[in-house]
């Protein structure tokens, strides 16, 4: 049995604005004061996980640890089936340059290394998010959420963040590059796994 949440106070251990928009509404109904690894100045621990619960749990317990409060990390990713797996954990760094990560550099990357393998279409995929929470005595429960889809191309959208423009989810006729926010936000990987920490932590 997951251990009920009973804080007022959450820390959410990122530095991306996107990401802790999409928390923070996927988490008002429980009038939670989130703050972010940001606001209370603490660096990006080094995620040298080789799984997406690994590289949750580090910054999860390394955000409860430097603030005492009970915190959420989501470690979260693109799986091409057509390239064994991969981006996955790797997704982020997929985008990394010199000047900074460039989205549509990574996803041109996608589709060249599919193409040059011969994949045939329908490029099956999913986007995955495991979140962690971790409580400052060390203790954390995991939740895992999935969104299942294929890769589309051109890129479609400018809605949403990181490879959003070339992922079409099961059922739908539009990105989530092109859908709404609050749409994306209901049906995501991240809406998944957030529906399973609440019926666990918070229900």
């Amino acid at each position: 049995m997951s251990r009920r949440f009973e804080s007022d106070r959450l820390v959410v251990a990122t530095h991306n604005s996107g990401k802790l928009a999409e928390i923070r509404d996927l988490l008002s109904p429980y009038g939670l004061e989130i703050t972010s690894n940001a606001d209370h100045g603490l660096p990006e621990p080094i995620e040298d996980g080789a799984t997406f619960v690994e590289n949750a749990r580090i910054k999860a317990h390394a955000a409860a640890k430097a603030t005492g409060l009970p915190a959420l990390a989501d470690d979260s990713g693109l799986e091409v089936d057509a390239l064994d797996g991969a981006p996955g954990v790797y997704t982020a760094d997929w985008a990394e340059t010199p000047r900074g990560r460039d989205f549509a550099m990574a996803m041109s990357r996608v589709r060249d290394e599919l193409v040059g393998k011969g994949a045939k279409e329908p490029w099956r995929a999913r986007f995955c998010c495991t979140l962690v929470l971790a409580w400052p005595d060390g203790e954390d429960a995991v939740y895992p959420g999935t969104m299942e889809g294929r890769i589309v191309w051109p890129m479609r959208g400018d809605q949403g963040h990181g490879f959003d423009p070339i992922f079409l989810p099961d059922g739908h006729d539009q990105t989530f590059g092109e859908m709404d926010r609050w749409e994306k936000n209901h049906i995501s990987h991240r809406s998944d796994a957030f529906a399973k920490l609440i019926a666990g932590a918070f229900e």
